[in-house]
């Protein structure tokens, strides 16, 4: 079973970035179960998605405290607290201009910054960066597939459609040719 919290601040599309993950690997076969935090009723306050996926059914009923990836809509959430919750070897994806040898220290963890900010000025989506973590997400994890994901993006986003699609390609784009490289 692989558990994965998604961790934002209000208005920033981390529930919407979770239910739409959770309807990709729905599509794709697996059994999902997902649940929401909200830290406080307003923009701002952290907020976090978690899911559960296995291509059994899920039983377990509690919360996820050795996630096994992470996604992070903002470098500054990366603290002990939010790292906690994912397991010492935990897939991390962050929203994040920084390398990830510029972030802070996170173990064993593998750290895939995606600069979603960039990614959505360039498709004409202002600051929302959740179709681009997503694609980012995606591309990291090998699920799901690039076309079930923006599928889905096009069917649930509530404006700007093409360009949130368009947004998670070019992300999906950049973590897959990232992941590539061989290092000399």
């Amino acid at each position: 079973m692989q558990e994965i919290i998604i961790l934002g601040r209000g208005g920033q599309g981390a529930q919407t970035a979770g239910n739409q993950l959770a309807k990709a690997l729905f599509a794709k076969g697996y059994h999902v179960q997902t649940f929401s935090t909200y830290g406080g009723a307003r923009r701002g306050t952290p907020v976090t998605s978690s899911l559960r996926v296995d291509r059994v059914p899920i039983v377990q009923r509690c919360n996820i405290t050795s996630a096994t990836a992470l996604m992070c809509f903002d470098d500054s959430l990366l603290d002990e607290a939010f790292l906690r919750l994912g397991a010492e070897d935990a897939l991390v994806v962050v929203n994040s201009a920084r390398p990830a040898e510029a972030l802070p220290q996170l173990g064993l963890r593998r750290v895939i910054p995606i600069d979603g900010k960039a990614v959505a000025r360039r498709n004409n989506m202002g600051k929302v960066v959740n179709s681009a973590l997503l694609g980012a997400f995606a591309a990291a994890l090998g699920q799901p597939d690039l076309d079930t994901m923006c599928a889905i993006i096009e069917a649930t986003a509530p404006v700007k459609k093409s360009e949130n699609v368009a947004a998670c390609r070019e992300a999906y784009g950049l973590v897959a040719a990232a992941s590539q490289k061989v290092p000399a």
